[in-house]
């Protein structure tokens, strides 16, 4: 094989029972997070956490973007479709997909919101998450953009 060859192949890993390990700890966070509970939710993450939430705003504890959201939404929660795990070297990748459901601050109720959450995961704490949804297209569309 040559250099260039060589040089161009991924590396491959394997899942493994720590790839597993990480799948469970997003979704053991992402269900505090839910409740809402910052403090249960921070028992999975490795300090400071480096979230970047939608819009680009940065936080680096779980009971920063639960403020965030207790200003955007009445309530939230997520219906978690599924769970997609990449395992890497030292760290696993675990993407979280579902839909939000919930209500505006003005009490209307919303549901079907598509999320996608990131999470890099290393030492069986998350280090890392990167959060993208709907919400922002729906609050233009309530305020009769369509953009």
């Amino acid at each position: 094989m040559s250099a260039a060859t060589a040089a161009t192949q991924a590396s491959v890993v394997m899942p493994s029972d720590e790839t597993a390990k990480a799948a469970a700890i997003v979704e053991a966070f992402l269900t505090a997070s839910m409740i809402p509970d910052p403090e249960t939710a921070a028992r999975y993450i490795a300090e400071p956490l480096k979230l970047t939430f939608t819009g680009g705003r940065k936080f680096s504890h779980p009971r920063e973007s639960t403020a965030f959201n207790a200003k955007r939404y009445k309530w939230v929660k997520k219906a978690m479709e599924r769970s997609d795990v990449v395992p890497g070297h030292g760290e696993t990748i675990v993407y979280n997909i579902g839909t939000l459901y919930g209500e505006w601050p003005d009490g209307t109720p919303f549901e079907g919101n598509r999320y996608v959450d990131r999470f890099v995961v290393r030492d069986g704490k998350i280090v890392q998450m990167d959060v993208w949804n709907d919400s922002a297209e729906r609050l233009l569309t309530r305020n009769g953009i369509d953009a």
